[in-house]
């Protein structure tokens, strides 16, 4: 029987993070998640590592500061998948008030002093950034700086970081059952396998409750409280690589921002009665229009909606009245039954997961070099050779493909790449410029297996994708 320090279960984002930091501390590490790496709630984000501004007015002060940190290692970490994003403030009469959103944004800038992102400002009567508004929808915008990121590679990423440190990743591996034998948990896994840990980690995200009651037969102190957030994406409302932050009467807050060459527009905050809730109902969509519609002068109308998604967040239940109000911050819950220990993680979010990380394995009692907050992720090594190196590549790839490709895989596109010297030596072409190399190269290094695994998460090539394309990758991936 195979023994291990840790057993985490879950592949998100949290999961993911923890099984990292877990091997990089010395510690034997299996990683079991039941479909694909953040093939949920991870992959399903708002695409923003942010600090939270919206948090500030319910006086999370220091989970603000929190993220606004870990908002910066994140630039500073993994470069090519996160990258600065300028998010534009529309003000009108009848919102919040001029003064209050002009503190709130001196706040943020405060709690981020020692970053390297520029401040809030007011924006210029000639900026660009007016032009994709309705005339006289706001007299006032102000601007300042967060981040997007890919977030289902931020998860294939620690995943890999955590492989290559010595953590097994098992995908398509589901817990069936766990209980404690002396000092030790015996564990079933849906492979065949039975396999002895010394602790676990709960990180199954929306299914944090159902694992550790149903499949470990444990209760939790707490409840958990799921809620959906949805999001629309419509062909592009304006043409500039900024992002805006839009109020509604209601109090909410909905942002619109670049994203695969449409306008990504959410979220939504709607109480889900299941983790399998996972789609944006007619309400939520005709709300994301309407909220656009305020601001814009384009009108959208659901008809209009290319895609929608949605996500399950898992958050402890502190109480709130509704589904928006509950905090983000995260909880861990170590279970105080002797033996062998028990950690489950409630809430969470893609900004925080390496200091949820750091946190989860302090409570657990492991030592070790803490080394995530300044040690890059694979690709994140950028140096000025590397950039060196990708101008040689202008000679015989397309731009649009460069862009793709550097921007995923940061310097471990020299792996992928190997010795091809032109668009030949990729292999066979897929389609939207996904050659055979870059697919082989998701297989054996970042546990893909399925053309949705690739398309959809990896690559991010789904929308571009016709039916006959995805049939012919479906049948080389079973070949």
């Amino acid at each position: 029987m195979d023994r291990y320090d840790l057993l985490v279960v879950g592949g998100g984002i949290n999961g993911a993070a923890i099984a990292r930091d877990a091997a990089g501390r010395g510690l034997s590490v299996l990683l079991v998640e039941k479909d694909d790496l953040g093939a949920h709630t991870s992959s399903a984000s708002s695409k923003l590592a942010h600090g939270g501004l919206r948090y500030l007015e319910r006086r999370q002060f220091r989970l603000v500061r929190e993220s606004l940190a870990e908002r910066e290692a994140l630039l500073r970490n993994a470069p090519h998948i996160v990258r600065p994003l300028r998010f534009i403030l529309p003000h009108a009469p009848g919102m919040r008030s001029w003064w209050t959103i002009r503190l709130g944004l001196l706040l943020y800038d405060l709690f981020a002093v020692r970053g390297s992102l520029p401040r809030s400002r007011r924006v210029s009567g000639g900026d660009p950034a007016r032009a994709p508004l309705k005339d006289g929808a706001a007299r006032r915008l102000l601007c300042f700086w967060d981040a997007s990121v890919d977030d289902s590679r931020l998860v294939a990423l620690n995943a890999l970081d955590a492989a290559e440190r010595g953590a097994e990743i098992a995908t398509r591996t589901a817990l069936l059952s766990a209980r404690r034998d002396r000092d030790l948990w015996r564990v079933e896994l849906s492979d065949g396998r039975t396999i002895a840990s010394a602790a676990i980690v709960n990180a199954a995200g929306p299914w944090v409750s159902e694992v550790l009651e149903q499949r470990i037969g444990a209760a939790a102190a707490g409840r958990l409280r799921l809620v959906r957030g949805s999001h629309i994406l419509v062909a592009p409302l304006w043409d500039e690589d900024h992002a805006y932050i839009l109020q509604q009467p209601d109090g909410r807050i909905v942002f619109g921002m670049p994203f695969e060459g449409g306008t990504l527009i959410g979220t939504t905050d709607a109480a889900a009665s299941s983790p399998e809730d996972e789609t944006a109902t007619a309400e939520e969509i005709a709300y994301l229009c309407e909220a656009a519609n305020r601001w814009f002068q384009q009108r959208i109308a659901p008809a209009d909606v290319i895609w929608s998604f949605s996500g399950i967040r898992a958050l402890w239940d502190d109480g709130a009245a509704d589904a928006r109000s509950v905090s983000r911050e995260h909880h861990l819950e170590l279970d105080p039954q002797p033996g062998p220990r028990l950690l489950s993680v409630f809430g969470g979010k893609l900004t925080g997961a390496r200091a949820l990380a750091s946190e989860a394995l302090d409570r657990l009692g492991a030592s070790g070099l803490k080394f995530t907050r300044t040690t890059p992720l694979p690709g994140g090594d950028v140096m000025p050779s590397f950039l060196a190196w990708l101008g040689t590549l202008s000679g015989w790839m397309p731009p649009d493909l460069l862009a793709r490709l550097s921007r995923a895989y940061g310097t471990r596109l020299r792996g992928l790449l190997g010795d091809a010297g032109r668009l030949e030596d990729l292999g066979r072409h897929f389609g939207a410029g996904l050659y055979e190399a870059e697919v082989r190269y998701l297989r054996e290094q970042e546990f893909a297996r399925t053309t949705e695994d690739i398309l959809w998460r990896r690559a991010k090539l789904g929308l571009r994708f016709s039916d006959a394309e995805t049939k012919a990758l479906t049948r080389y991936l079973k070949d």
